[in-house]
């Protein structure tokens, strides 16, 4: 069998799932994901490492919310951004089948790096639930693994990210929220 012959059966295009993507409301970026038992430990709660990966794809879409291409930059030798040091706190855990929030706010953007705050929240009604949190420093590094400048487009697109916080009631693309937007409590 031919590799074009096991895609005949695929609908078209525009028929087919894409991955889900996070919002960005007021100063904080969201980003769900759902507990698989792949995540969980014996005794079916959401292994502590895990909040990890899920903290990095919440940031991961972050950046691309906000027209930050670190493969590009990567591909062209420019750099790309990675941790320094991180703490974290667990707070409750998250079990089977639990629809977890991500929230993630930039907290500082200096000339080579970004201090964030990420908090995980139990999703559906019990959103007021923290799970955990976590302040991130990420570096901008260039191949050589020496710290580097970021680029001015992207200082710029954090400095942006954070001024929506001076600006209650406006959503990323400049639209007006509904007065009954979710907003996390912190």
């Amino acid at each position: 069998m031919h590799a074009k012959d096991q895609t005949s059966d695929l609908p078209p295009g525009d028929a087919l799932p894409v991955p889900a993507g996070g919002s960005i409301l007021r100063d904080a970026h969201f980003y769900a994901v759902r507990v698989f038992f792949e995540d969980t430990d014996l005794s079916g709660v959401a292994y502590h490492a895990n909040y990890l990966r899920w903290f990095e794809r919440a940031r991961s879409d972050l950046l691309r919310m906000l027209d930050i291409d670190q493969r590009a930059a990567h591909e062209a030798g420019e750099g790309a951004y990675a941790v320094s040091d991180l703490a974290i706190r667990y707070a409750s855990p998250a079990r089977l089948d639990d629809d977890v929030l991500i929230q993630t706010r930039a907290v500082q953007i200096g000339r080579a790096s970004c201090r964030l705050n990420q908090r995980a929240w139990l999703g559906g009604d019990q959103r007021e639930t923290l799970l955990a949190e976590m302040d991130v420093r990420v570096g901008f590094v260039a191949p050589n693994g020496r710290p580097r400048r970021q680029p001015d487009e992207w200082l710029q697109a954090f400095e942006n990210f954070i001024a929506r916080s001076a600006k209650p009631g406006i959503s990323a693309d400049g639209g007006v929220l509904p007065r009954t937007s979710p907003d996390l409590k912190a």
